[in-house]
């Protein structure tokens, strides 16, 4: 019986490490976030101008870029996950795989362009 602490059939260490070091993480971004834009911004939320001015700390954008990236991947592999659990066929994962590839890739390179356009936007 495959318990959740250890890899599933096809899945990998790399994988499965990479999932729970991702999810860690996530956890550790996430709560650094809403302190900043939540607890310590003036009526819990930031404004335009307030967001342009916050992410022109060059550390900022790195951060939300990094969060970004750890919650795409761990999305994206715990969706494999539960694909694993069906049995696809190897060809079917080697699809899904690619066009889970292709969909992360996506979404980190608009969510990266995104974050540079707003460092842009406050100079």
């Amino acid at each position: 019986m495959i318990t959740p602490s250890q890899p599933k059939p096809r899945e990998g260490a790399f994988l499965w490490s990479l999932k729970l070091i991702g999810g860690l993480l996530i956890v550790l971004l996430l709560g650094l976030h809403f302190v900043v834009n939540h607890l310590i911004a003036p009526d819990g939320l930031l404004n335009y101008d307030e967001v342009l001015a916050y992410y022109q700390n060059p550390i900022i954008p790195i951060i939300e870029i990094a969060f970004l990236i750890f919650v795409v991947i761990h999305a994206l592999l715990g969706l494999r996950s539960i694909i694993l659990d069906l049995n696809p066929t190897a060809r079917l994962l080697t699809i899904i795989d690619g066009v889970f590839i292709l969909a992360g890739s996506t979404a980190i390179i608009y969510g990266t362009w995104l974050a540079i356009h707003i460092v842009q936007l406050g100079r």
